[in-house]
Order: C-alpha cells, then sequence, then structure tokens
C-alpha cells in the first residue's frame, strides 16, 4: 500500500517538473503510477489533495535532513551547511524540489515551508546575536531564500558541468553581503541582538505592534550602513 502511493506521488512529482507550467492530468499520473483513477482517489481524495501531498512528502524528506544539520560553534558556518544542504537536496531530487518551490500558490505556505523559514529565521537570529550580520533578520532570510531557491531551479533547467563552483561562488558572495567578518563594535553589536530577539519566532516583547515596529526601526538605524 504504501509503496503505491510513493508510486503516485512520484509519477505526479516528475509530471508536473516536467510540464513547464502546463495543466498535468489525473490521467497521466495514472498511466504514470500504472494505476486506476479510483487508487488515486482512495489516498488523496482529489487531484488537489495531491499536489500538495507530492509537496509535502518533500518538505518531509528536506526538513528531516535540515533538523538533523550537526550543532556548529560558527554561526555563519552552520548558514553554510544549510545552504549546500539546501542545494544537494535539490538537485538530488529535482522534481520533487520543482514542485515544492516553483508550484507554489501565492501567499499560502505549506507547514513545510513555514518550518524551513522558521529554520532559516533561527540561523540568521544566531548570527546576529554574534554581532556578525548586517542586515535585519527578515531581509536576509527574504535574500537568503531568493537566492538560494534561484540557483537551484537555475541549475535544474540547465546542470552545471564538471568543476562548475557556481553554487559555492553564489553562497559565498551572499555570504559576504550579509555579514560581517568580526563581530560589529559598539552600539551595533547589542542593537543587532535586540532586533533578532525582535523577529526571532519565539519572541513576545512586552510591547504594543506600535511600539516594537518603532523601536524595530530604530534598531535597524544603528546597524544598518
Amino acid at each position: 500500500m504504501a509503496d503505491t502511493r510513493e508510486r503516485i506521488l512520484h509519477a505526479a512529482a516528475t509530471l508536473l517538473a516536467e510540464s513547464g507550467g502546463e495543466p498535468v492530468s489525473t490521467r497521466a499520473i495514472c498511466q504514470a503510477a500504472g494505476v486506476g483513477a479510483p487508487t488515486l482517489y482512495h489516498h488523496f481524495g482529489d487531484k488537489q489533495g495531491l499536489f500538495e501531498a507530492v509537496a509535502a512528502h518533500g518538505f518531509e524528506q528536506y526538513l528531516a535532513d535540515k533538523r538533523a544539520l550537526p550543532p556548529s560553534g560558527d554561526p555563519v558556518q552552520r548558514l553554510r551547511d544549510g545552504w549546500d544542504l539546501h542545494v544537494e537536496f535539490g538537485l538530488t531530487h529535482p522534481a520533487f524540489y520543482v514542485v515544492m518551490y516553483a508550484t507554489v500558490r501565492p501567499g499560502k505556505p505549506s507547514a513545510g515551508a513555514e518550518e524551513s523559514r522558521r529554520i532559516l529565521l533561527g540561523m540568521l537570529t544566531d548570527i546576529a546575536k554574534a554581532g556578525r550580520l548586517r542586515i535585519p533578520v527578515d531581509t536576509a532570510a527574504r535574500m537568503v531564500h531568493a537566492a538560494s531557491v534561484g540557483l537551484v531551479l537555475s541549475l535544474i533547467a540547465e546542470p552545471a558541468g564538471p568543476g562548475d563552483d557556481l553554487p559555492v561562488r553564489t553562497r559565498e558572495a551572499l555570504i559576504a553581503a550579509i555579514t560581517t567578518p568580526e563581530p560589529a563594535t559598539g552600539l551595533e553589536a547589542p542593537a543587532a541582538a535586540l532586533r533578532a530577539a525582535l523577529t526571532s519566532p519565539e519572541a513576545r516583547p512586552p510591547l504594543n505592534a506600535a511600539e516594537t515596529a518603532l523601536l524595530a526601526q530604530w534598531l535597524d538605524r544603528l546597524t544598518g550602513p
């Protein structure tokens, strides 16, 4: 039973990745998986349920690896490790990756995408608390996400040749843009740490929304270029 479900998921992921944005029929998925339509609907309810399950299955595999990243005394190195893991997963599982990141509905991130973002925010918050983040955590998270997803999708569309170090070059250019080689000094380090604490997923500041926004603006001015 589990093998049948896996076969349908892989068939759907592959067809979606190869469709170029064109609709994929349940008939084509059933044919590729070697099952009948009743079997597909038994496992996933409907077509939308199948596509959501494909993305969720991909995120389950990805997040299992991401949660297992070993701790590092250097928060910037941990971000490097997270980047490398992301790129490796995408290039190893291109069909699932395309469904996870290129077929999302605007404004409706999946639970897996939300958890992935929380992990990334945690990594960047640790860098900020160490006084080494040049920009606000949220801005850095958007930059890392855009750069990593864009890189992987481009490499899936046009695979790198032997010796191509584009993933490493892109990673290091991004890290240089958002982090400092040494901890900030003066007011910048404590301001960055407080700004990171405000944007932490676990943060519950004793301020209302307007006060929190105003404090964030002041801290951004202290930590900005």
